[in-house]
C-alpha cells in the first residue's frame, strides 16, 4: 500500500488484509471484540486462524463500507462516525491485535491510498460482532 508513492504498509508473507470501517455507535469494546475474532477466525488454509500460523494483518480504515446508495445515484456516508470518532478506534482496533500478538500493519488514515492485493480464492468477509 502506498500513500504519494511511498509504501507505508505491506503484508511480508501471506495474511489477511482488513478493511475496517466505524460508525457512530463503535466503541473500543466492539473494536477489541472484532480484533479477537478476526485473529482466531479460522479461514486460512487448513481452517487455521492468524492466531495459529502467525499470519501478519494489513489493517485499512475503509469509511465507504458505510455507504448508504438506496436512494438516488450518490453514495452518502453519513453511516460512518467522522474522524475525530473513527481514527482513535481505527487505532485501538490495531493496538489490540497487537496485544494478542498479531504482527500489523496499517495504513494512514484518511489519505488517499493505493491498496494492491491478491484476493486468494477469493474470499471476502463482513464480519460483525
Amino acid at each position: 500500500m502506498t500513500v504519494d508513492g511511498a509504501t507505508v504498509g505491506f503484508l511480508p508473507r501471506p495474511g489477511l488484509v482488513v478493511l475496517i470501517g466505524v460508525t457512530h455507535s463503535d466503541t473500543p469494546e466492539l473494536a477489541a471484540s472484532l480484533a479477537r475474532k478476526i485473529y482466531h477466525l479460522r479461514i486460512l488454509p487448513g481452517e487455521r486462524s492468524c492466531a495459529q500460523t502467525s499470519a501478519p494483518l494489513l489493517v485499512i480504515s475503509q469509511f465507504t463500507l458505510y455507504a448508504e446508495t438506496a436512494r438516488g445515484r450518490r453514495p452518502t456516508w453519513q453511516a460512518a462516525a467522522p474522524r475525530p470518532v473513527a481514527e482513535p478506534l481505527v487505532a485501538a482496533f490495531a493496538d489490540a491485535l497487537r496485544g494478542l500478538g498479531a504482527g500489523v500493519q496499517t495504513g494512514v488514515f484518511g489519505a488517499d491510498m493505493k491498496v494492491m492485493l491478491v484476493n486468494d480464492g477469493p474470499v471476502t468477509l463482513i464480519l460483525e460482532v
